[in-house]
C-alpha cells in the first residue's frame, strides 16, 4: 500500500521521539531493529511539498542546511519501508552510467550531494548539484585526498534518526541527515593490474570512500548504502514501489556487502603492502573476494557453490570468459584451472602444448610442433579418462582443433583465444563450455595458495620452483641420453601437477600412463603401468620410456616394478634414507637416474 509521508520539523521530531519513548514499547531481540518502531508523525505535522521547501534553500545553494527542517520523515505503522530518501551523497571513481540513474534519484524527490570530478560529470548531464564544500564549509585539501571526511558528512550519515540526543546535536550544528549514499572506491586493483610504481599504487588507496560506505552502513536501519551502480539501480526499484523509500531488509543488505566490499578491498591493499614489505606470509591475513559467478553447483548437485575473484586479474579459470555452454560447476572450474595451469607451463617447454584432466588429475598431456597433434597425443595418452574432461591449450583455437574436439565428449575446453571459425564448429556442441582467458598466466609468478580446513584456513607460497635438468645430479653409472633428458624434463613437469602420490610414464613429449593420488607409491608405479598396458596393448613400455616421482622412493619395489616393466630412466628428488638401495636397483639394470634435490607433493 502506498502511504503519503509528512515531513516533521525538528521540535516535532523531538516531540514524536518523546511519545514513543513514554510509551515503553520495546524492541524484540529475537528480530533486530524494526523501522516500524521509529518515530512518527503526530496529526496535524507540516507538509512539506519539496525537496527544496523542506530544506528551506535552493538546491545549488553552497550555505548549511537549516536543519530545524531537516529531519527524515516519519513511518506509517508496521511498515517494514523506510522514510523517504530526501538526499542522496554520491561520489564514484566509476562515472560510468550514473546520469540517468541520479536523475532518477532527482525526479524521486532526492536532493544531490557530490564532490569533485562527480560533480562536474553530474552538472554537465544537466543535474543539480550541491557541492560537499558548500555543506562543509572546508574546501578539498591536498590533491584530493580530504573531501569527505568532515562531522558535516559522517555526523549525517551516522546519526540515529529515532534517537532525539542524535538528532539535537545535528540541529545545533546544522546538519541535515543524508538518506541514501552510493560510493564506489579507487581502483587500487586495476593499478595493481597495470604493474604501475609503487608511489602511483599508493595514491589509489582509497580513504574517503571505505570511510563513508562503513558509516552509512554501520547505520543501516535509516541509511541506504550504494557500493556499486547495481545496488543504486536496486535502491531506485524500491523506491519507486514504495512511495520513494527502501526497505529495512534492502538496505540490511546492501550493508552487509558494503562491509564486503571495503573489506575486500582492504585486504588487497593489505596484500600488497604486505609484499612490499618482503612479508609473504604476514601476522594478519586479509582474504576477501567479489563474487564472480554463481555456479551451477558445487562438488555434488545438492551443494551450492560461488566464484569469487581475489586481487588483480590473471588470465585462467577464474577471469576466463565463457563463450557458450551450459553453466559452471565447481568442479568445471577445479579442473579448468589444474589442466590451465600445467598447460601454460608445458608451454614453455614446446611450442603447442595440451592438456586433458579429470577430477583434477592430468588424463592426459603432450607438446608438439601443433595444437592439432598435442591434442591428439594428449588424448591418446588416456583416451578412456579423457571422456567427460577438461581440455586446456597455450595457443588460441583453430577451426582444425576446433573440429577435433567437436568430435569428442569434453565438458570444458579453456584456451587463451579463439578464431570464429573455430567457435562456429564448436557452436554444434551446445553444451561443452568454452572459456577464453585472452592470455597466458606468467608461471613464475602467484599468489599464495588458500584452503580451508575446520576453524581456519591454510595459506602457503605457490609451487613455482622447478629446478632444470642442469641443476640435476645424475647419481648412476649410466647418465641420460639428450632425448630422454628432454623426456625427462617433459614427465617431471606433469608430475608437478599429478596428485600425490604421484607417477608419470612418457615418451617423445607424451604422457603414456599416470598414477595419481595413491596411498602408497608402489600402488601409484603399478597403476601407471596398467594404465599404459591397457592402453597400448603391450606388455612392456617401448625403449626410451622415462619415469618421473614427486617424490623420492621410500623403497626399491616401486623402481624395480618399473624397470621389469621396460622403464630404464628415472627422475626423482631423492632424499630417501634408502638412496643407496634404489640406486643399487638401478645401475644392476643400467638405468639411468637423477636426483632433482626438489619434491612436488599435491593434496
Amino acid at each position: 500500500m502506498n502511504v503519503k509521508y509528512k515531513a516533521q520539523t525538528h521540535r516535532e521530531a523531538r516531540a514524536s521521539a518523546g511519545d514513543f519513548a513514554a510509551s515503553g514499547r520495546q524492541r524484540c531481540p529475537a528480530t533486530g531493529p524494526d523501522d516500524s518502531l521509529l518515530p512518527r508523525a503526530r496529526p496535524g505535522a507540516k507538509r512539506v511539498p519539496d525537496v527544496q521547501a523542506r530544506f528551506g534553500v535552493p538546491a545549488q545553494m553552497t550555505a548549511k542546511v537549516p536543519v530545524s527542517k531537516v529531519i527524515t520523515a516519519p513511518l506509517p505503522a508496521r511498515n517494514s519501508t523506510g522514510p523517504r530518501i530526501r538526499r542522496a551523497l554520491i561520489s564514484v571513481s566509476d562515472k560510468t552510467g550514473i546520469i540517468e540513474p541520479v536523475r532518477a534519484l532527482v525526479n524521486a524527490g532526492a536532493e544531490i550531494l557530490s564532490t569533485g570530478g562527480t560533480r562536474a560529470e553530474l552538472e554537465r548531464g544537466g543535474i543539480a548539484v550541491r557541492d560537499i564544500a558548500g555543506i562543509t564549509g572546508f574546501p578539498e585539501m591536498l590533491d584530493g585526498r580530504v573531501k569527505t571526511l568532515h562531522p558535516a558528512i559522517h555526523g549525517a550519515l551516522l546519526a540515529r534518526r529515532s534517537d532525539p540526543a542524535h538528532m539535537e546535536a545535528l540541529a545545533a550544528r546544522d546538519i541535515g541527515p543524508i538518506d541514501l549514499l552510493y560510493v564506489t572506491l579507487y581502483p587500487f586493483e586495476a593499478a595493481m593490474a597495470k604493474g604501475l610504481e609503487a608511489e602511483k599504487i599508493y595514491e589509489e588507496v582509497d580513504i574517503g570512500g571505505p570511510a563513508l560506505l562503513r558509516a552509512g552502513a554501520k547505520n543501516a536501519d535509516f541509511v541506504t548504502v550504494c557500493s556499486d551502480l547495481a545496488d543504486l539501480e536496486e535502491a531506485l526499484a524500491e523506491m519507486a514501489a514504495h512511495d520513494g523509500a527502501t526497505t529495512l531488509r534492502l538496505r540490511r543488505h546492501l550493508a552487509a556487502k558494503a562491509f564486503a566490499r571495503t573489506a575486500a578491498y582492504d585486504g588487497i591493499i593489505a596484500g600488497w603492502m604486505a609484499s612490499q614489505a618482503g612479508a609473504r606470509l604476514p601476522p594478519i591475513a586479509a582474504i576477501g573476494g567479489e563474487k564472480r559467478l554463481d555456479l551451477r553447483y558445487g562438488e555434488n548437485p545438492h551443494q551450492s557453490a560461488a566464484l569469487y575473484s581475489l586481487g588483480p586479474a590473471r588470465p585462467g579459470a577464474a577471469t576466463a570468459r565463457l563463450v557458450q555452454g551450459k553453466a559452471l560447476s565447481f568442479n568445471n572450474l577445479v579442473d579448468a584451472d589444474a589442466a590451465f595451469g600445467l598447460v601454460a607451463e608445458l608451454g614453455t617447454i614446446g611450442e603447442a602444448a595440451a592438456v586433458i584432466v579429470k577430477h583434477a588429475n592430468p588424463a592426459g598431456a603432450a607438446i608438439a610442433p601443433g595444437p592439432c597433434a598435442a591434442f591428439e597425443k594428449a588424448l591418446a595418452g588416456d583416451p578412456v579418462s579423457a571422456f567427460g574432461g577438461v581440455a586446456a591449450f597455450n595457443l588460441p583455437l583453430e577451426a582444425p582443433l576446433a573440429a577435433a574436439l567437436a568430435a569428442r565428449f569434453l565438458e570444458v575446453v579453456i584456451a587463451p583465444g579463439a578464431s570464429p571459425d573455430a567457435l562456429a564448429l564448436l557452436a554444434a556442441k551446445p553444451n561443452l563450455r568454452v572459456l577464453l582467458t585472452d592470455g597466458l598466466p606468467d608461471p613464475a609468478h602467484s599468489g599464495l595458495v588458500v584452503r580451508s580446513i575446520a576453524g581456519g584456513l591454510l595459506v602457503q607460497t605457490p609451487d613455482l620452483s622447478l629446478a632444470p635438468p642442469s641443476a640435476w645430479r645424475v647419481v648412476t653409472r649410466r647418465a641420460p641420453r639428450d632425448e630422454e633428458l628432454a623426456d625427462l624434463a617433459f614427465a617431471w613437469q606433469v608430475a608437478k601437477h599429478v596428485r600425490s602420490n604421484a607417477i608419470v610414464l612418457a615418451r617423445h613429449g607424451q604422457t603414456i600412463g599416470i598414477g595419481a593420488g595413491q596411498m602408497s607409491r608402489v600402488d601409484s608405479v603399478r597403476l601407471a603401468i596398467d594404465k599404459f598396458r591397457a592402453i597400448s596393448q603391450m606388455e612392456r613400455l617401448a625403449e626410451g620410456s622415462v619415469l618421473a616421482s614427486d617424490a623420492f622412493f621410500p623403497f626399491a619395489d616401486g623402481l624395480i616394478l618399473a624397470i621389469e616393466a621396460g622403464i630404464r630412466t628415472i627422475v626423482q628428488p631423492g632424499g630417501s634414507i634408502r638412496d643407496a638401495e634404489v640406486i643399487a636397483a638401478a645401475d644392476a639394470a643400467d638405468a639411468a637416474m637423477v636426483f632433482t634435490g626438489e619434491r612436488h607433493f599435491r593434496h
